[in-house]
Parts: structure tokens; C-alpha cells; sequence
């Protein structure tokens, strides 16, 4: 018999901000139509992915602000390719604009999650507002 490896599932909030940075990606593109917009890629990923996770996290009873936290990680992620991808470079960089450019990239991670678990618990509270839980137990009306 062959062995049957099996891969670690992610946990829900990973999956929560995956589907949120997937379902944020035609939202950007929307968004990107109305006058005078000048969305961008990382930058949606990071408000409205993250929100959409924050929303569905809460309906899953995972924690929002979870969902939305990693999300926004992800938003950092692809706003830095971005620009790593359309960087135009044709003469080397001084030591200090590289270090200014690695020093601005760590900023960017660490401050995108924050945007993002605020954004992810904003979506969890609407979440909550638009489908409220039924109280379930002996007293509950």
C-alpha cells in the first residue's frame, strides 16, 4: 500500500483571508472604473480583502480581526511585488537608497496588518449587524 501524505490544512483564518484577498482582486477592478479612482492592487487587497474576511470570518464563527490581520499581511505581500515587478532600474542604486527601499518594505509589512485588522474586524461587526445570531439556550426569546 502507498503512503498517503497529507498537506496541513490552513487554518480558517488563512483560508478566510484567501478568499478574501480572491474575491477583493475583481472588486479592485470595479473600483478602479469610478472617476477619478486610482485603486491599487495591494492597497484593495488590504482594505477590502480584508474587510470581506473580517465579514465572513464572523459569520464562521472564527475571529475577525484573525481573518482580516492576515489579510492585510497579504495585501503588504502583493503592494511590495507590485512594485518589485514594475521597478525600471538601469543604472545600480547607492548603498543608501537600498537600504531606504529594504527599510520602507519592512514598514509597509508591518503596517499593512494593522490596516488590515481593523478593516477585518469592521467587516465582522457588519457582518454581525446584517445577520444577527439567534441566542440559543432555555431563557433565550
Amino acid at each position: 500500500m502507498g503512503s498517503s501524505r497529507h498537506l496541513p490544512s490552513p487554518s480558517p483564518a488563512w483560508r478566510f483571508a484567501l478568499v478574501g484577498v480572491l474575491v477583493s482582486l475583481p472588486a479592485t477592478i470595479v473600483i478602479n472604473w469610478l472617476p477619478n479612482s486610482q485603486a491599487t492592487l495591494g492597497g484593495s487587497v488590504m482594505i477590502v480583502g480584508a474587510f470581506i474576511a473580517g465579514g465572513i470570518a464572523a459569520t464562521r464563527s472564527t475571529a475577525a480581526g484573525a481573518a482580516g490581520l492576515r489579510a492585510g499581511f497579504l495585501g503588504g505581500v502583493v503592494g511590495l511585488l507590485t512594485f518589485v515587478v514594475t521597478l525600471e532600474t538601469t543604472e545600480a542604486w547607492p548603498a543608501s537608497r537600498v537600504f531606504f527601499w529594504v527599510f520602507a518594505g519592512i514598514a509597509v509589512l508591518c503596517i499593512a496588518p494593522v490596516f488590515g485588522l481593523g478593516c477585518g474586524h469592521l467587516g465582522g461587526w457588519v457582518a454581525n449587524v446584517v445577520t444577527p445570531r439567534s441566542k440559543a439556550g432555555p431563557n433565550a426569546s
